[in-house]
């Protein structure tokens, strides 16, 4: 089938040739797009420097912005997945396989690796988990099934939801906000157990303040979301 790897990247430049290099070891059949969203670093050239396609939008738009950026050149050039992978080396491409399989036998249309599926495995900073358990929680409710990793930003998707995204694809808090609409279109959602790295190089801006931050507006953004009009597939 074919494939495109979106990784959307802002001031990524000391971890995405790592990244791009690991996709292109364990998936060579993939093609590549970086949404290089308005980076101030090398991020691009770096991208460019390893035959991969590059989109750099005009200044820093944002993780939503950027991912549907992926998603209308992915339809545009009749890709049948699409997969979400971040730019920081969280990620692992050896592990895109336990994502394709549902989608390949038709059980889901959306498949999100989780890294909370397999015990043990991963472990997030104290203001990161307690955000991920609760918007879980919030999460499953709202799609009435149980979500582990909703936060999460490796996820593969088949060619409807592609197009969906093309049209409905939420500006802020896309992870948690997109599984809402795609419930509320009655596309099929599924999990796969993930292993995933702490980022390769350079800090994260998740603090205490931002943590809880973060947890109320997304909140608020899904609670929306529960009463936009969505067309069903």
């Amino acid at each position: 089938m074919k494939t495109l790897f979106i990784i959307p990247a802002y001031n990524e430049e000391l971890n995405i040739g790592t990244v791009i290099e690991d996709i292109q070891g364990h998936v060579p059949a993939a093609d590549i797009l970086v949404i290089n969203d308005g980076s101030a670093d090398a991020t691009g050239s770096v991208a460019k420097n390893l035959g991969v396609t590059v989109i750099t939008l005009p200044y820093n738009l944002g993780i939503g912005a950027a991912m549907q950026t992926g998603y209308r050149y992915a339809d545009m050039q009749g890709y049948d997945i699409a997969v979400q992978f971040d730019g920081d080396g969280q990620h692992r491409a050896d592990q895109l396989k336990r994502l394709l399989e549902p989608l390949e036998r038709g059980e889901a249309d959306i498949v999100i690796g989780s890294r909370f599926l397999t015990k043990g495995l991963y472990e997030a900073e104290v203001v990161r988990r307690f955000a991920i358990r609760l918007l879980s929680g919030i999460i499953s409710l709202l799609v009435k099934q149980k979500i582990t990793d909703p936060t999460s930003g490796l996820r593969a998707v088949n060619r409807k939801v592609v197009q969906f995204f093309c049209d409905f694809y939420p500006d802020d808090y896309p992870e948690p906000e997109s599984l809402v609409l795609l419930h509320k279109a009655r596309f099929k959602i599924a999990e796969a157990p993930v292993i995933m790295e702490k980022r390769l190089l350079g800090n994260s801006s998740i603090t205490l303040f931002r943590g809880v931050y973060y947890v109320v507006k997304v909140v608020l953004a899904v609670l929306v979301d529960m009463i936009k009009v969505i067309p069903r597939r």
